[in-house]
């Protein structure tokens, strides 16, 4: 029977083994992925990549729903309350009219 250290080369040995062949055939298929790209001329939306927002890509600011009428500020009712807001307890005389 192996000895502990025995074993735990060989497990390290098949480590090595598996990682290499795993970067071996991940190089494969990813160039015969490129290949079939090029063949059919497949885009990045056929392939479902579009749907995500960009990196760093931000959401447009919501509208505003309340504004201060002495100074004009406004605060779409998200997030913490302005300080002209806090404590009101009756908004809706700041509610914007569309």
């Amino acid at each position: 029977m192996p000895s502990y250290k025995q074993l735990t080369a060989q497990l390290e040995k098949l480590h090595k083994e598996v990682a290499a062949a795993r970067e071996k055939e991940i190089e494969q298929t990813i160039a015969e992925i490129k290949e079939k790209i090029a063949e059919y001329d497949i885009t990045p939306e056929e392939l479902g990549f579009s749907s995500r927002p960009a990196a760093g890509a931000r959401k447009k600011p919501l509208p505003a729903r309340y504004m201060n009428p002495k100074t004009g500020e406004t605060w779409s009712g998200r997030g913490r309350a302005p300080g002209w807001l806090a404590g009101v307890k009756n908004r809706d005389r700041f509610l914007i009219k569309e």
